[in-house]
Protein backbone atom coordinates (compact mmCIF):
# COMPACT_ATOMS: atom_id res chain seq x y z
CA UNK A 1 0.00 0.00 0.00
CA UNK A 2 1.24 3.57 -0.74
CA UNK A 3 0.03 5.01 2.38
CA UNK A 4 3.34 7.24 3.81
CA UNK A 5 2.90 10.77 3.34
CA UNK A 6 -0.95 10.99 3.45
CA UNK A 7 -3.36 12.86 6.03
CA UNK A 8 -3.75 10.38 9.18
CA UNK A 9 -6.80 11.02 11.50
CA UNK A 10 -7.83 13.40 14.40
CA UNK A 11 -9.37 10.37 16.25
CA UNK A 12 -7.09 7.61 17.11
CA UNK A 13 -6.33 7.32 21.00
CA UNK A 14 -3.60 6.01 22.39
CA UNK A 15 -3.55 3.98 25.29
CA UNK A 16 -0.71 1.91 24.85
CA UNK A 17 1.28 3.75 27.18
CA UNK A 18 -1.03 4.05 30.15
CA UNK A 19 -4.17 3.80 31.28
CA UNK A 20 -4.72 -0.14 31.61
CA UNK A 21 -6.31 -1.78 34.30
CA UNK A 22 -5.78 0.26 37.99
CA UNK A 23 -6.59 -2.53 40.68
CA UNK A 24 -5.33 -1.49 44.36
CA UNK A 25 -2.30 1.07 44.76
CA UNK A 26 1.14 0.87 45.78
CA UNK A 27 1.34 -1.46 48.97
CA UNK A 28 -1.96 -2.63 48.52
CA UNK A 29 -2.73 -5.96 49.72
CA UNK A 30 -5.44 -8.84 48.92
CA UNK A 31 -8.12 -10.22 50.56
CA UNK A 32 -9.87 -13.15 49.95
CA UNK A 33 -12.55 -11.35 47.68
CA UNK A 34 -9.96 -9.44 46.21
CA UNK A 35 -7.80 -12.68 45.20
CA UNK A 36 -11.35 -13.85 43.43
CA UNK A 37 -11.81 -10.24 41.66
CA UNK A 38 -7.81 -10.79 40.27
CA UNK A 39 -8.57 -13.84 39.32
CA UNK A 40 -11.41 -13.34 37.18
CA UNK A 41 -9.58 -10.36 35.65
CA UNK A 42 -6.77 -12.81 34.65
CA UNK A 43 -9.33 -15.67 33.24
CA UNK A 44 -11.07 -12.64 31.16
CA UNK A 45 -8.22 -10.84 29.39
CA UNK A 46 -5.52 -13.39 29.59
CA UNK A 47 -2.77 -12.15 31.76
CA UNK A 48 -0.95 -13.52 33.73
CA UNK A 49 -2.38 -13.65 37.29
CA UNK A 50 1.26 -13.44 39.12
CA UNK A 51 1.69 -9.88 37.04
CA UNK A 52 -1.52 -8.56 38.22
CA UNK A 53 -0.67 -9.10 41.46
CA UNK A 54 2.55 -7.29 40.92
CA UNK A 55 0.57 -4.74 39.92
CA UNK A 56 -1.45 -4.49 42.73
CA UNK A 57 1.29 -4.94 45.18
CA UNK A 58 3.35 -1.94 43.36
CA UNK A 59 5.79 -4.49 41.58
CA UNK A 60 5.25 -3.25 38.27
CA UNK A 61 3.27 -0.47 36.29
CA UNK A 62 0.03 -0.72 36.18
CA UNK A 63 -0.53 0.09 32.76
CA UNK A 64 -1.25 -1.58 29.07
CA UNK A 65 2.10 -1.86 28.35
CA UNK A 66 3.95 -0.97 25.03
CA UNK A 67 3.18 -2.32 21.10
CA UNK A 68 5.92 -5.41 20.39
CA UNK A 69 5.81 -3.88 16.63
CA UNK A 70 7.81 -1.95 15.27
CA UNK A 71 9.29 0.79 17.45
CA UNK A 72 8.77 4.60 18.15
CA UNK A 73 7.75 6.72 20.63
CA UNK A 74 5.71 5.79 23.32
CA UNK A 75 2.30 8.18 23.48
CA UNK A 76 0.79 9.16 27.19
CA UNK A 77 -2.74 7.25 27.46
CA UNK A 78 -5.75 9.03 25.53
CA UNK A 79 -3.51 10.73 23.06
CA UNK A 80 -4.87 11.37 20.02
CA UNK A 81 -4.12 12.45 16.45
CA UNK A 82 -1.01 11.98 14.82
CA UNK A 83 1.13 12.69 17.84
CA UNK A 84 -0.42 9.34 19.28
CA UNK A 85 0.61 7.05 16.38
CA UNK A 86 4.50 8.00 16.70
CA UNK A 87 5.09 4.72 15.74
CA UNK A 88 4.79 3.19 11.73
CA UNK A 89 2.11 0.72 12.46
CA UNK A 90 0.25 3.66 14.40
CA UNK A 91 0.69 5.98 11.66
CA UNK A 92 -0.43 3.14 9.22
CA UNK A 93 -3.89 2.25 11.50
CA UNK A 94 -4.24 6.09 11.60
CA UNK A 95 -3.86 6.88 7.82
CA UNK A 96 -6.10 3.71 7.45
CA UNK A 97 -8.90 5.38 9.40
CA UNK A 98 -8.84 8.88 7.55
CA UNK A 99 -8.99 7.09 4.60
CA UNK A 100 -12.25 5.33 5.46
CA UNK A 101 -13.43 8.99 7.01
CA UNK A 102 -13.31 9.74 3.13
CA UNK A 103 -14.51 7.39 1.69
CA UNK A 104 -18.01 6.90 4.05
CA UNK A 105 -18.55 11.04 4.09
CA UNK A 106 -18.47 10.48 0.94
CA UNK A 107 -20.68 7.90 0.70
CA UNK A 108 -23.16 9.48 3.36
CA UNK A 109 -23.07 12.57 1.10
CA UNK A 110 -24.78 10.14 -1.74
CA UNK A 111 -27.36 9.13 0.27
CA UNK A 112 -28.16 12.59 1.61
CA UNK A 113 -26.82 11.34 5.50
CA UNK A 114 -23.88 12.98 7.38
CA UNK A 115 -21.18 10.87 8.38
CA UNK A 116 -19.72 10.31 12.10
CA UNK A 117 -16.47 9.16 11.95
CA UNK A 118 -15.59 6.42 14.90
CA UNK A 119 -12.93 6.64 17.59
CA UNK A 120 -9.99 4.06 16.85
CA UNK A 121 -8.48 2.65 20.39
CA UNK A 122 -5.12 1.25 20.21
CA UNK A 123 -4.24 -0.64 23.45
CA UNK A 124 -2.01 -3.66 24.54
CA UNK A 125 -2.53 -6.68 25.95
CA UNK A 126 -5.87 -5.50 27.56
CA UNK A 127 -8.06 -2.18 28.10
CA UNK A 128 -11.83 -1.55 29.33
CA UNK A 129 -14.47 -0.52 26.91
CA UNK A 130 -17.47 1.00 26.98
CA UNK A 131 -18.60 -3.33 26.00
CA UNK A 132 -16.68 -4.96 28.77
CA UNK A 133 -12.94 -5.75 28.96
CA UNK A 134 -10.84 -5.65 25.90
CA UNK A 135 -8.14 -8.09 25.15
CA UNK A 136 -5.44 -9.58 22.88
CA UNK A 137 -7.43 -12.76 22.87
CA UNK A 138 -10.93 -10.70 21.70
CA UNK A 139 -9.18 -9.75 18.77
CA UNK A 140 -9.71 -6.13 17.33
CA UNK A 141 -13.48 -5.36 17.78
CA UNK A 142 -16.15 -1.89 17.32
CA UNK A 143 -18.15 -1.37 20.47
CA UNK A 144 -21.26 0.08 19.60
CA UNK A 145 -22.06 1.73 23.19
CA UNK A 146 -19.36 3.51 23.30
CA UNK A 147 -18.61 4.23 19.05
CA UNK A 148 -15.42 3.41 19.14
CA UNK A 149 -13.12 0.18 17.24
CA UNK A 150 -10.64 -1.39 19.99
CA UNK A 151 -7.55 -2.33 18.45
CA UNK A 152 -4.07 -4.37 19.70
CA UNK A 153 -1.65 -3.55 16.51
CA UNK A 154 0.05 -6.72 17.99
CA UNK A 155 -3.24 -8.54 16.20
CA UNK A 156 -1.52 -7.79 13.34
CA UNK A 157 1.40 -9.75 13.83
CA UNK A 158 -0.74 -12.67 14.35
CA UNK A 159 -2.71 -12.59 11.54
CA UNK A 160 0.65 -12.92 9.94
CA UNK A 161 1.88 -15.77 11.84
CA UNK A 162 -0.52 -17.61 13.05
CA UNK A 163 -2.72 -17.66 10.13
CA UNK A 164 -1.13 -16.94 7.03
CA UNK A 165 -2.22 -13.77 6.19
CA UNK A 166 0.42 -10.87 5.63
CA UNK A 167 0.61 -7.83 4.13
CA UNK A 168 -0.77 -3.92 5.05
CA UNK A 169 -3.71 -4.43 2.52
CA UNK A 170 -4.76 -7.72 5.19
CA UNK A 171 -3.79 -5.38 7.72
CA UNK A 172 -5.99 -2.69 6.55
CA UNK A 173 -8.74 -4.77 5.95
CA UNK A 174 -8.98 -5.76 9.27
CA UNK A 175 -9.57 -1.89 10.52
CA UNK A 176 -11.77 -1.28 7.76
CA UNK A 177 -14.17 -4.26 8.60
CA UNK A 178 -14.50 -2.60 12.31
CA UNK A 179 -15.11 0.72 10.51
CA UNK A 180 -17.99 -1.22 8.23
CA UNK A 181 -19.57 -2.15 11.92
CA UNK A 182 -19.55 1.65 12.87
CA UNK A 183 -21.25 2.11 9.43
CA UNK A 184 -23.55 -0.03 10.05
CA UNK A 185 -23.95 1.52 13.28
CA UNK A 186 -24.88 5.02 12.12
CA UNK A 187 -27.54 3.40 9.62
CA UNK A 188 -29.31 2.01 12.15
CA UNK A 189 -28.42 -1.43 10.85
CA UNK A 190 -27.92 -3.18 14.81
CA UNK A 191 -31.27 -1.41 16.18
CA UNK A 192 -33.03 -3.31 12.81
CA UNK A 193 -31.77 -6.66 13.31
CA UNK A 194 -32.21 -6.62 17.00
CA UNK A 195 -27.97 -6.22 17.34
CA UNK A 196 -27.44 -9.16 15.24
CA UNK A 197 -27.24 -11.83 17.99
CA UNK A 198 -27.57 -15.62 17.51
CA UNK A 199 -25.66 -17.90 16.13
CA UNK A 200 -25.58 -20.31 12.79
CA UNK A 201 -24.76 -19.72 8.88
CA UNK A 202 -28.03 -18.46 8.27
CA UNK A 203 -27.80 -16.01 11.86
CA UNK A 204 -28.49 -12.32 11.66
CA UNK A 205 -24.57 -12.12 13.44
CA UNK A 206 -23.02 -13.72 9.95
CA UNK A 207 -25.19 -11.51 7.95
CA UNK A 208 -23.89 -8.14 10.01
CA UNK A 209 -20.51 -10.24 9.73
CA UNK A 210 -21.01 -10.50 5.80
CA UNK A 211 -22.02 -6.60 5.52
CA UNK A 212 -18.89 -5.88 7.39
CA UNK A 213 -16.65 -7.39 4.90
CA UNK A 214 -19.01 -5.63 2.34
CA UNK A 215 -18.50 -2.59 3.61
CA UNK A 216 -14.53 -2.90 3.74
CA UNK A 217 -14.37 -4.03 0.28
CA UNK A 218 -16.49 -0.88 -0.64
CA UNK A 219 -13.84 1.08 1.07
CA UNK A 220 -11.05 -0.91 -0.45
CA UNK A 221 -12.73 0.43 -3.87
CA UNK A 222 -12.53 4.04 -3.28
CA UNK A 223 -9.18 3.98 -1.79
CA UNK A 224 -8.22 2.41 -4.75
CA UNK A 225 -9.51 4.12 -7.37
CA UNK A 226 -10.11 7.79 -5.45
CA UNK A 227 -6.55 8.08 -3.95
CA UNK A 228 -4.33 5.15 -5.51
CA UNK A 229 -3.42 3.63 -2.48
CA UNK A 230 -3.54 -0.07 -3.45
CA UNK A 231 -0.64 -1.51 -5.00
CA UNK A 232 -0.89 -4.68 -7.17
CA UNK A 233 -1.49 -7.88 -5.53
CA UNK A 234 -3.06 -5.66 -2.57
CA UNK A 235 -6.86 -7.28 -2.84
CA UNK A 236 -5.46 -10.72 -2.52
CA UNK A 237 -3.53 -10.02 0.72
CA UNK A 238 -7.32 -8.79 1.93
CA UNK A 239 -8.95 -11.79 0.22
CA UNK A 240 -6.74 -14.07 1.80
CA UNK A 241 -7.38 -12.53 5.21
CA UNK A 242 -11.25 -12.90 4.50
CA UNK A 243 -10.84 -16.46 4.20
CA UNK A 244 -8.31 -17.06 6.86
CA UNK A 245 -10.67 -15.98 9.65
CA UNK A 246 -13.73 -17.39 8.12
CA UNK A 247 -15.85 -19.99 11.04
CA UNK A 248 -15.14 -22.98 8.87
CA UNK A 249 -11.62 -22.26 8.94
CA UNK A 250 -11.35 -21.66 12.22
CA UNK A 251 -13.15 -24.15 13.73
CA UNK A 252 -11.12 -26.70 11.80
CA UNK A 253 -7.76 -25.14 12.94
CA UNK A 254 -8.90 -25.19 16.88
CA UNK A 255 -11.46 -28.30 16.87
CA UNK A 256 -11.05 -30.43 14.36
CA UNK A 257 -14.34 -30.01 13.11
CA UNK A 258 -17.04 -27.69 11.52
CA UNK A 259 -20.38 -26.86 13.25
CA UNK A 260 -22.13 -24.55 11.11
CA UNK A 261 -24.77 -24.32 13.09
CA UNK A 262 -22.03 -22.42 15.87
CA UNK A 263 -21.45 -20.04 12.85
CA UNK A 264 -20.84 -16.10 13.85
CA UNK A 265 -19.12 -14.41 11.29
CA UNK A 266 -19.65 -16.94 8.25
CA UNK A 267 -17.51 -19.38 6.00
CA UNK A 268 -14.33 -18.24 4.56
CA UNK A 269 -16.04 -18.47 0.86
CA UNK A 270 -18.57 -16.38 2.02
CA UNK A 271 -16.26 -14.01 3.80
CA UNK A 272 -13.95 -13.48 0.89
CA UNK A 273 -17.20 -13.71 -1.81
CA UNK A 274 -18.49 -10.67 -0.05
CA UNK A 275 -15.35 -8.45 0.48
CA UNK A 276 -15.32 -9.22 -3.56
CA UNK A 277 -18.44 -7.59 -4.00
CA UNK A 278 -17.19 -4.62 -2.19
CA UNK A 279 -13.73 -4.53 -4.00
CA UNK A 280 -15.57 -5.01 -7.25
CA UNK A 281 -18.60 -2.63 -6.73
CA UNK A 282 -17.83 -0.23 -4.76
CA UNK A 283 -21.56 0.42 -4.03
CA UNK A 284 -22.41 -0.37 -0.60
CA UNK A 285 -25.94 -0.94 -2.00
CA UNK A 286 -24.79 -4.14 -3.31
CA UNK A 287 -23.97 -5.05 0.59
CA UNK A 288 -27.67 -6.23 1.17
CA UNK A 289 -26.52 -9.39 2.91
CA UNK A 290 -29.86 -9.39 4.61
CA UNK A 291 -32.38 -10.12 1.51
CA UNK A 292 -29.90 -12.72 -0.37
CA UNK A 293 -26.64 -14.86 0.51
CA UNK A 294 -24.31 -15.72 -2.27
CA UNK A 295 -24.90 -15.31 -5.56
Amino acid sequence: MRWEGERESSNVEDGRGGGGFQIGGRGASLGCGGLIILLLVSWFTGINPMSLLNMVQGNAPVSTGAPSAPSGQRAPAGETGSRAAGDRLGKFASVVLASTEDVWKDQFSKMGKTYTPPKLYLFSQATRSGCGIASMATGPFYCQLDRKVYLDLNFFQELSSRYGAPGEFADAYVIAHEVGHHVQNELGVFEEMGGGRGRGEDSNSVKIELQADCFAGVWGNHANRDRQLIDPGDFEQGLRAAGAIGDDRMQRRSEGTVSPESFTHGSSEERTTWLRRGLESGDPGRCNTFQRRLE
